[in-house]
């Protein structure tokens, strides 16, 4: 389905890459749309780049929502490359 999905940043990395988690998934994708990123900030990522920062309780909101609706473990296993 591949919507965007709240994740946190773990690790900023030069070039405007960082590493973002997600129930124990780390990625690194691309901060280059964002003007200021920090560790520790949410941000919404979308193949492969993230889109906007989102607050602690929007991303704990966003994520329940979709594993309610039961499309969380079907969105990790497509960002993880299936290993979810």
């Amino acid at each position: 389905m591949c919507l965007a999905i709240p994740a946190i940043v773990t690790a900023l990395e030069d070039d405007e890459m960082a590493v973002v988690a997600l129930e124990g998934i780390k990625k690194r994708i691309s901060v280059a749309l964002l003007d200021e990123i920090e560790v520790g900030d949410y941000v919404l990522v979308h193949v492969g780049y993230a889109l906007h920062k989102v607050s602690p309780e929007e991303a704990e909101r966003t994520l329940q929502l979709m594993a309610e609706a039961g499309i969380l473990k079907e969105e990790l296993e497509e960002i993880s490359g299936g290993a979810a």
